[in-house]
C-alpha cells in the first residue's frame, strides 16, 4: 500500500511584512520631522528688555552668550573659532537659515560683537539679537 502525501496549500508561505514596513515608514517620517525643528543653544539666558523689539520668525541657528562669557551652540560650549566653523557648516547645509544670538543681559557686549563677527565671517549676513519684547 502506498502512503499518500497530502500537500496542504493554504496560501501562507512566510511572514507578512506589510505591517512591519508600515511601522518603519512611520518611524522614518517621525524622525525626519523631528530633526527639522530648530536646534537649541543649550543654555538659558536672561534677555534684555527692548521697547522697540520686532517679532520675526525664529532663526534656525541659535548662539547663546552667557554672563560669564561662555558661548554655546547646539547644546555645547564652543570657542570663537569654533563658532565660525560651525556656522559655515550649518550654512552650507541649509543656506536659508538665519542666526539669532541669545545674549544674557549681564554678558559683555564685546563678546556679542565678536560672535557677530564670527557669524558674518562664516557666511551669514542676517544676524538677529533676541530680546524680551515690550509688554
Amino acid at each position: 500500500m502506498q502512503a499518500r502525501r497530502h500537500a496542504t496549500d493554504d496560501g501562507r508561505h512566510g511572514i507578512d511584512l506589510a505591517p512591519m514596513l508600515d511601522f518603519v515608514l512611520n518611524l522614518l517620517i517621525f524622525f525626519i520631522i523631528i530633526t527639522s525643528f530648530v536646534k537649541q543653544a543649550g543654555v538659558k539666558v536672561d534677555k534684555e528688555q527692548a521697547e522697540t523689539a520686532e517679532s520675526k520668525a525664529s532663526g534656525n541657528i541659535l548662539i547663546a552668550v552667557r554672563p560669564n562669557g561662555e558661548v554655546w551652540m547646539d547644546r555645547k560650549k564652543v570657542t570663537m573659532p569654533e563658532v565660525r566653523a560651525l556656522v559655515e557648516r550649518m550654512h552650507a547645509e541649509r543656506p536659508e537659515d538665519t542666526v539669532v544670538i541669545l545674549a544674557d543681559k549681564a554678558s559683555e557686549s564685546g563678546i556679542m560683537a565678536q560672535v557677530m563677527d564670527q557669524v558674518r565671517a562664516g557666511g551669514v549676513d542676517s544676524v538677529s539679537v533676541a530680546t524680551k519684547g515690550a509688554e
